[in-house]
């Protein structure tokens, strides 16, 4: 073999190896989702990422995060779900694993304006690449599953939890966040105080009730 093909093939076995070690996961995308307890109501002003390579999403996801508003305040916003779902968010395409996740938020039952930074370690980014062989009870079906989702709860006070989870399998709690208040208030201070407005049905809870902060 000649010093050229030599050369040529050393560089394509070079170019092989970088674009199977480009992305460290074994999917294309990964989801991140937000939800908050029963009437409860935030809106994300942003949530950046910065990935394994050091890429930065800005605005991965914004708006509003999933909660629920039963009718006659019959639900229950207090502590934390046995059963998390994954929320209202978006898939970072064309991201690697997260290496870190920065959330500003507003919680409108206050109201306050709250920023955290979520630090992913590598046994998280551990839990998203493995994968696990679980049957899905909606049709009894096995399948390979891959915790590729992480899902954030926010609570009044700027209390946060994480979990990582996937389709058919269990989350995992990775994280408990107490977030600062954003001292430049909603929108980085841009909007003149003003805040998101707050549904009716959450608005008549909270007066009756109030904010059961001591339950996160």
């Amino acid at each position: 073999m000649n010093s050229s093909i030599r050369l040529a093939v050393t560089l394509f076995m070079l170019s092989g190896f970088a674009n199977a070690h480009s992305q460290s996961m074994p999917y294309k995308s990964w989801y991140l989702g937000f939800s908050a307890p029963d009437y409860m109501e935030v809106w994300i002003e942003t949530a950046d990422v910065i990935d394994v390579q050091g890429q930065i999403y800005r605005r991965a996801m914004s708006g509003v995060a999933s909660w629920l508003t039963p009718p006659n305040n019959s639900g229950n916003p207090r502590g934390w779900p046995k059963k998390i779902g994954i929320g209202s968010g978006k898939y970072v395409t064309g991201a690697d694993l997260p290496k870190k996740i920065y959330v500003r938020w507003q919680s409108l039952v206050e109201p306050q304006t709250y920023k955290m930074e979520i630090d992913i370690s590598e046994s998280t980014r551990n839990l998203m690449r493995n994968s696990e062989n679980v049957t899905c009870a909606a049709d009894g079906k096995l399948i390979t599953g891959y915790r590729q989702s992480v899902v954030v709860r926010l609570a009044p006070g700027g209390i946060a939890k994480v979990w990582v989870s996937g389709p058919c399998m269990t989350a995992i709690e990775v994280a408990k966040i107490k977030a600062e208040i954003d001292p430049r208030g909603p929108y980085e201070g841009k909007s003149g105080g003003g805040y998101n407005t707050l549904s009716n049905e959450s608005k008549a809870y909270v007066e009756k009730f109030g904010v059961p902060y001591d339950s996160w």
